[in-house]
């Protein structure tokens, strides 16, 4: 009776450690995923950042172009 008894704590004891162990890993792969997911979405925020400064930065190549051409023109002129 007594092996039996030994025999039940010891599972018990085992399948707890197997429980807290489990979800302590799930716990800390959880925390790892959404960190990585936070940092993703920072460098996403970044990207659209950037790409809505092409337009303007085209814009603004387009005028300095165009200002370069009156620019030359004149020079040949003169």
């Amino acid at each position: 009776m007594r092996k039996i008894i030994s025999t039940i704590i010891v599972a018990l004891i085992s399948l707890v450690g197997t429980l807290v162990g489990s979800l302590g890993g799930i716990m800390v792969s959880s925390k790892l995923t959404n960190y990585r997911i936070e940092q993703l979405e920072k460098k996403v925020d970044k990207h659209n950042n950037f790409a809505e400064k092409i337009p303007l930065i085209n814009e603004r190549m387009d005028e300095i172009t165009r200002r370069l051409e009156v620019v030359e023109r004149d020079r040949e002129n003169y």
